[in-house]
């Protein structure tokens, strides 16, 4: 259903038929059934509506200015969303698709907002937009940086050509530690024709090395699984893989693939050949490095990338990850280890050998096999697995090569024994020739061995990488009986090397076993257990019982244990510590020992590698830090530490001490309040000084603060109230102080605008109560405030945070908001008495106050509708709140406010200009306030008015005002100040002189970003530009450098430049520079005439002051010569053309207003009119010249008016009688006018047409511009006073009525209704004449006094209205022949009206007489007639619009 202006446009579904038929609707008839639909997923659905939307009006800016790249990249990207958007909205998505649908779309989100320049989404780590209500500050700008450094990454991608479809699958991929690789076998196909293992396995190709234990499949010789029920089912997945994983160069997914059968596929006779030998066969390598990255999906052999470890994975892809799926684990620990992941693998990788063939005379086919046995040589069963998916078996046996003699089978095994049992454990390696004949086979025996033990003689672990075995030889039931070997050395090394010679030389003394020097093993080992170790100092803290004495040796050389050892053991360490701590309770040798172990671990675990470890540590800390022996041993320890730092002695840096106790600090609530003043006494000192040291523990004071501050904003840490003012007391100052002194380029400064936002955030008001009243005197509390006030001020002013922290910036608005106003109430109750009133505290408050309203990231007229209503919901108008403080604060300040005068009008005045309705009301009558206490005070404004006018003009210029605030302003000021009379005329005043100067900067404001050069000179004649702006108009450049040149004096005074010139040192020197480029100007603009006249004022000059008489001839030859110009250069007569400017789709300045252009030589109306309508494409062009209807001047369009003008010549009173050369009198034809006239005929009265002139009338109109042309500009306006307009209006009245009596006098059938209408229009006692007005508005003692110079005009408006009654009494007499008996009744009451109307004229105006109607046949001259009627309609003959007739026929 889509709907149009109010109305509905849909279909209507027929049941049975199904048909659809187009209708529309009315929207009361139409009832909708709507489905409510909760789901978790809808804040999604709505933020990519909201985003598409915001993105398409920018797409759209996009186009129009051409920026195509753009344009096409966010087209992509809305596209994108669209199709994810109908996804999300289907709801069929499984759901690891629908978190990785999620992460994509976000992803897209915020790269999109980026580079658009949007502000920054802020999410949690499900992606879930932040919401600031619940997060507290610091989470909140950790969030910012995570986001901010997420899409700086994701951005490098797209530099880096990473393709944007795939860019929110890598972006989630990287947002986690843990990845996983599933991969599932849909077949095999070779033809082998025996049986087959298939092992597969990661592998890096640049290191050469596995990355993951083999995954093992049994393939049968028939083509299928050997266990059948696998079909279809072969599925893996390779786990513990990490971001470093990911970041490798290369990774390949490899497939060994081992054939089990006989030594050679050519052999046929299967009978006589040995079977069940493992062969190699080949290799399949893939490279995924794209597919394990998340850039792509195999679509033959099906991968995919999942993130998280198993647990995670077969919650999250129940449809991929089964029961029945593989697990391949890494070789080796993850980068995340989890607490509850217990291993015990030993891998071993049957690496080479290097074999002598002896008395053979080929070389060996050598098998080697291995068995896991105890010390008494029993086989260990099930204890190895050859690979993932594969059962334990009880051997190992190896790849045979035909006939090499450095076999390198590089296989990869698990041996997997229980851990009690490991140091009885040790692995058996036997080696056999193989013969390809089962017969030769059988016969064959081991012909030597090789054993490696699993644990050290120290307990520890055999050690990662590689072994060169010793290999024995003897006879090979010997080499069975563990007690031949046993007890010899296993590998081979340098140190053997003399024990080696001494077996060979006594074999029989080690039971016949001897070293064979020709024949070597190497083997490689890597242990991934959380129960073994490879270290003997952890294992010694481990097991410090056996040991007591080593106890303080392995405490001190715990550090230099590599941490990823100490947490994969980190619960055994951790019991270790407390059990040492707490067997030793009487006394402190070890308490430090216990305590810098301690405080390492916990460092430990702040590794985000280790982070998962915090649930085991955070246990720990709940259950044994509670004990009190524990928590006071500690204690003590931390206390010796902080006195040894309190006196300057070398201690090692508290602050990491500091920073590990954070955990404790975190969970015990009664160690809170012993570790809480310690912090904050160290850490007051550290913060004092931020801005030196070293960059670490700069840091790590500000992180460590800001994690305590999280600590304590949590919901679930108990009663924090007094933790919270322990840290106000104790470093509120502080920090501010260190924002105050940092610079706001330091790196660390918007962590700590972070820390002290956060700090204010978490205080009430009972915070704010008790820390003013730790203040010892008032001067410290009004330092304090002052500090505070100005530091917000700088940070409202210059934000510390990226402009695109919107969230950021917006909650640091709302807790200063908090604090201002909280600050606010000390200042009313502490220093607002006259006595104790501090003037600058109070000015400190008021600038702040502004300077917060008036912030730009507040200012919501200029956001989006998007971000508008966004910051609406979640924050509300913070303007409004802080206006009403102001206004508030403003009026408490009584007898004090005069101090704010007029220092205080800008602040207000800006604030005021906010386009805010509300905001407006409550804040403009400030400024009445302002005028009536500087009047209270001083008997005048001139104080407010002078600082309002100046600094109106550079507000308006800056962007403030409309025309809204104009009528607020107006009305608001007059209305407060009807309720004082004594002031009424001077804010009548003020107000008139300020709405004026408002229209006009307005009017400059709206046509600076004007195409038209024209219109924005209009609005700028009282600014001096460079000439260059005025192109070719020579004339108008050179009036404007002459309103400059006035301004400077015939003097050797210095002056500033102002104009781009070659910089004179005096104002003469400037003056007589400007002189010579005006007369240039003038010279091009043939304006030769004022030329002379600034030549005879510099050759005074030069002959009367300089005394420069070379420069005085040069100047009198160029008069000389502009005066030979004048008489022999024939000067083109420009055109000048009336241009009105009617609608109000128009500027004010231009709007229902006529103005009088000056043409360019020989420049038509036609294309002066053509050039004038390109400036305004939309505007209609009128063809009438008379004034349009006011349906014209209200509509919202724009409509021109242009005619042909004719200029009024003037001649100049020295010129006036005398014999002047044409040469010299048509050049004031054409310049120094102001009066101009246009005449148009028109038909009266009956046309003859035997003679068209007897009827045809001549009006002429006649223009009077503000200023003489030519001038600066091309065109002025046209002035009418309404002194003059009320003159005008009579006269056309007068002449109304004049006009129908001759018509009705010469046509005796013309109906008689159109001269009642206007009779009695005029009679009617509730117009009295229509000049009741004027007589209000001009025939008072104060308009005489006020405009002396209108006096003669006074007279000539009562002079026509006077004239007025002898018309109506002409009028109403002809009406009477002419009525009928039915209006008898109207025209006698017409009648009577008029008796009262002209006793009322005759008495104030005169007694005025027609000429009797049969006079007009007289003999009377028709100039005397003329005058007369001269003297009824017009204000100066027929110079002001009133029509004259140049013939006979007419009354007068």
């Amino acid at each position: 259903c889509v709907i149009v202006s109010g109305w509905y446009k849909g279909y209507v579904i027929k049941n049975k038929e199904r048909k659809v038929s187009k209708r529309v609707f009315i929207p009361e008839y139409l009832t909708w059934n709507e489905e409510i639909i909760t789901s978790a997923e809808m804040p999604l659905v709505k933020e990519v509506t909201t985003t598409l939307r915001e993105w398409g009006s920018i797409w759209k800016q996009l186009y129009v200015s051409s920026k195509k790249e753009r344009f096409s990249q966010v087209q992509r990207l809305m596209w994108d969303l669209m199709e994810w958007r109908s996804q999300l909205l289907s709801g069929t998505l499984p759901s690891d698709e629908f978190k990785e649908l999620k992460q994509k779309v976000t992803s897209k989100i915020d790269y999109g907002n980026k580079i658009l320049e949007l502000d920054v989404v802020v999410r949690d780590a499900d992606g879930n937009i932040l919401d600031p209500e619940r997060a507290s500050v610091i989470s909140l700008f950790r969030a910012h940086e995570d986001a901010t450094a997420k899409i700086t990454e994701r951005i490098k991608e797209e530099q880096s050509n990473v393709q944007l479809d795939h860019s929110g699958v890598s972006a989630r991929i990287q947002s986690s530690p843990t990845h996983s690789l599933y991969v599932f076998v849909r077949n095999f196909v070779c033809r082998i024709g025996e049986d087959s293992e298939l092992f597969m396995s990661l592998y890096d190709p640049i290191k050469q090395t596995n990355i993951s234990e083999n995954y093992l499949v049994r393939w049968g010789d028939k083509g299928l699984p050997k266990d059948i029920e696998m079909l279809n089912s072969l599925k893996v997945v390779f786990t513990d893989l990490g971001n470093k994983d990911l970041g490798r160069e290369k990774i390949y997914l490899i497939c060994q693939i081992v054939r089990v059968g006989r030594m050679d596929l050519k052999d046929t006779n299967h009978k006589k050949c040995t079977m069940g030998l493992r062969r190699p066969f080949g290799v399949a390598v893939m490279d995924i490095s794209d597919i394990i990255k998340g850039k792509t999906e195999c679509l033959w052999v099906t991968m995919k990338a999942l993130v998280g470890d198993i647990v995670q994975i077969r919650k999250e892809y129940p449809h991929l990850v089964d029961r029945s799926t593989v697990v391949a684990r890494k070789l080796g620990f993850p980068e995340i280890i989890m607490p509850g992941d217990i291993r015990n693998d030993i891998y071993l990788t049957l690496h080479s050998g290097d074999f002598d063939k002896y008395n053979k005379t080929t070389q060996k086919n050598v098998e080697v096999i291995m068995l896991v046995c105890d010390e008494e040589g029993k086989v260990v069963p099930n204890s190895i697995c050859l690979g993932a998916g594969d059962r334990p078996v009880n051997e190992y046996r190896s790849v045979i090569y035909y006939q090499i003699k450095q076999p390198r089978w590089m296989e990869t095994f698990k041996v997997a024994i229980p851990l009690e049992e490991m140091p009885r454990i040790h692995l058996r390696f036997m080696f056999r020739h193989r013969s390809s004949q089962e017969s030769k086979d059988k016969s064959e025996r081991n012909f030597a061995m090789a054993f490696v033990r699993l644990m050290k003689e120290d307990g520890t672990v055999l050690r990662d990488g590689i072994h060169e075995l010793t290999v024995f030889k003897g006879d090979s039931k010997r080499m069975e009986e563990v007690s031949s070997y046993l007890s010899l050395p296993s590998e081979r090394s340098h140190s053997d090397s003399h024990k080696a010679a001494t077996l060979m030389r006594s074999s029989s003394s080690v039971g016949g076993l001897s070293v064979s020097s020709r024949d070597t093993l190497t083997i490689a080992t890597l242990v991934c257990s959380t129960k073994l170790t490879q270290n003997v100092g952890l294992l010694g803290l481990l097991k410090w019982r056996t040991r007591p004495e080593m106890l303080k040796q392995n405490l001190q050389e715990l550090k230099l244990i590599d941490g990823e050892e100490v947490v994969k053991f980190l619960q055994d360490t951790l019991d270790a510590l407390f059990n040492i701590m707490m067997e030793h309770s009487q006394t402190d040798d070890y308490d430090i020992l216990v305590f810098d172990a301690l405080i390492y671990i916990i460092g430990l675990i702040a590794d985000r590698k280790f982070q998962h470890f915090n649930t085991v540590l955070e246990a720990y800390i709940k259950q044994h830090f509670s004990a009190t022996l524990a928590y006071k041993k500690l204690m003590s320890v931390l206390k010796t530490y902080l006195d040894v730092s309190s006196r300057g002695e070398a201690c090692e840096p508290i602050l990491r001490t500091l920073k590990a106790l954070e955990y404790i600090f975190k969970f015990i609530v009664h160690c809170r309040d012993i570790l809480l003043p310690m912090m904050l006494r160290e850490l007051s000192g550290a913060l004092a000084v931020v801005g030196d040291g070293l960059q670490d523990e700069k840091r790590n004071s500000v992180e460590l603060l800001n994690n305590i501050l999280e600590v304590l904003s949590r919901n679930d840490v108990g009663d924090t109230f007094q933790h919270i003012q322990d840290i106000v007391s104790s470093l509120l100052r502080t920090i501010n102080r260190t924002v105050i002194t940092m610079g706001r380029e330091h790196a660390l400064i918007s962590r700590v605008v972070a820390c002290m936002t956060a700090i204010l955030s978490q205080m009430d008001d009972r915070h704010y109560s008790r820390y003013i009243e730790t203040f010892s005197g008032t001067t410290d509390l009004v330092d304090f405030l002052m500090e505070t006030f100005l530091l917000f001020k700088d940070l409202i002013g210059k934000h510390v945070y990226p402009s695109d922290w919107v969230t950021m910036i917006m909650v640091q608005n709302r807790v200063f908001l908090q604090a201002i106003n909280t600050y606010a109430d000390t200042m009313n109750h502490k220093f607002l008495d006259n006595n104790s009133f501090e003037v600058q505290l109070w000015n400190n408050y008021f600038h702040l106050a502004v300077a917060f309203i008036t912030q730009e990231s507040l200012q919501l007229q200029h956001f989006s509708p998007t971000k508008r209503s966004k910051i609406l919901a979640k924050y509300g108008d913070m303007r409004r709140l802080i206006g009403f403080a102001i206004r508030d604060m403003w009026y408490k300040l009584g007898k004090n406010k005069i101090c704010f005068i007029p220092g205080m009008v800008g602040p207000i005045l800006e604030m005021t200009l906010i386009p805010e309705e509300e905001l407006r009301r409550a804040t403009i009558p400030i400024f009445f306030d302002m005028m009536q206490c500087e009047h209270n005070h001083s008997g005048h404004f001139r104080k407010f008015e002078n600082e309002i006018i100046l600094k109106l003009d550079h507000e308006v210029e800056g962007g403030g005002g409309d025309e809204r605030y104009m009528e607020l302003l107006q009305s608001i000021l007059l209305e407060c100040a009807q309720g004082r009379p004594p002031l009424l005329t001077e804010v009548q005043h003020f107000v008139t002189l300020v709405t004026g100067l408002l229209e006009r900067l307005l009017d400059y404001r709206t046509v600076m970003s004007d195409d038209s050069r024209n219109n924005r000179m209009s609005c700028t004649v009282n600014l001096l530009v460079s000439p260059a702006h005025f192109m070719e108009n020579y004339t108008e450049a050179a009036y404007t450098l002459l309103l400059h040149s006035k301004l400077l004096k015939w003097s050797e005074e210095q002056c500033t430049l102002q104009l781009d010139f070659q910089t004179p040192q005096s104002q003469r020197q400037l003056k007589e520079s400007l002189y010579d480029t005006i007369i240039s100007y003038f010279d091009k603009g043939k304006m030769w005439e004022e030329a002379i006249t600034l030549c005879k004022e510099l050759a005074d000059q030069f002959e009367m002051e300089v005394f420069d008489y070379e420069l005085l001839g040069q100047k009198l030859n160029q008069q000389a010569k502009f005066y030979e110009s004048i008489m022999k250069i024939l000067r083109p007569k420009p055109d000048y053309f009336a241009v009105g400017y009617y609608g109000c789709g128009f500027p004010q300045f231009l709007r229902n207003k006529v103005f009088i252009h000056r043409g360019k030589e020989y420049e038509r109306r036609e294309d002066f009119q053509s050039q004038l309508m390109s400036q305004f494409p939309s505007a209609v062009r009128l063809n009438i010249t008379t004034m349009p209807g006011d349906d014209i001047k209200n509509s919202n369009m724009q409509y021109i008016q242009c005619f042909t003008v004719q200029p009024v010549l003037e001649i100049p009173p020295r010129l006036r009688n005398k014999p002047v050369p044409d040469q010299i009198i048509n050049f004031y034809k054409s310049n120094y006018v102001q009066r101009f006239q246009y005449s148009r005929p028109v038909r009266r009265g009956k046309v003859d047409p035997d003679n068209e002139f007897a009827s045809m009338w001549i009006e002429r109109t006649t223009f009077i511009t503000a200023y003489k042309l030519p001038g600066i500009l091309r065109w002025f306006e046209t002035t009418v006073s309404p002194l003059e307009n009320a003159i005008e209006t009579m006269g056309q009245t007068n002449e109304k009525i004049l006009t129908m009596i001759n018509q009705y006098q010469c046509d005796d059938a013309l109906p008689i209704n159109p001269l009642s209408m206007l009779l009695n229009g005029i009679v009617d006692p509730a117009v009295m004449g229509g000049f009741a007005k004027y007589e209000k508005a001009f025939f008072t003692e104060e308009y005489m006094h006020e405009h002396h110079e209108d006096r003669d005009k006074l007279m000539r408006l009562k002079d026509l209205i006077a004239w007025q009654i002898p018309l109506l009494g002409r009028g109403i007499s002809l009406h009477g022949k002419r009525v009928t008996d039915d209006l008898r009744p109207f025209h006698e009451r017409m009648e009577e009206c008029f008796k009262q109307l002209k006793k009322k004229v005759e008495k104030e105006y005169g007694v005025r007489e027609l000429p009797d109607t049969d006079e007009r046949r007289s003999t009377r001259p028709r100039s005397m007639l003329r005058s007369v009627r001269q003297s009824i309609c017009s204000l100066a003959g027929s110079e002001c619009g009133t029509p004259t007739k140049t013939h006979p026929e007419s009354m007068l």
